[in-house]
Formats: C-alpha cells, structure tokens, sequence
C-alpha cells in the first residue's frame, strides 16, 4: 500500500470522531430542550451542566481534527 494513500484513509477514519462529536451535541442539546419544555422551572439548574457537556463534547470533536490534521501534514 503506498504511504501517501494510508495517511488518506488514516485522516480519513479520524474524522469519524467529528461525525460522533456532531451527533452527540444534537443529541445532547436535543434532550435539553425535550426536558426544559417538559419542565421549564428546572431548566435554569441544568444550563452549568449542559454547557459542560457541550465543551468536553467539543473538545473531544477538535481533538479528532487535530489528529486528522497532524496524520495529513506532520507525517
């Protein structure tokens, strides 16, 4: 297998942590707002840990950047 293409299908494969990093906000925001519609005086008490949620969510998503990144131009 020629090395260039491998680096290819390794930054390609990186990127599936983006793709569960997007699903995981849609989902985590999705259920915060099924939950503060169904009851809105406890919704201000979980805003500290949905923001929680949304960064280590998101780093986690940029991580698997800087992997595909550092795999396509570092090696």
């Amino acid at each position: 297998m020629d090395p260039v293409a491998a680096k290819y299908i390794g930054a390609g494969l990186a990127c599936f942590g983006m793709a569960g990093a997007a699903l995981a906000l849609g989902n985590l925001f999705g259920q915060f707002l099924s939950g503060a519609l169904r009851n809105p005086s406890a919704a201000a008490g979980q805003q500290g840990t949905l923001l929680l949620g949304f960064a280590l969510t998101e780093a986690l998503g940029i991580f698997s950047l800087l992997i595909a990144l550092l795999l396509l131009f570092a090696v």
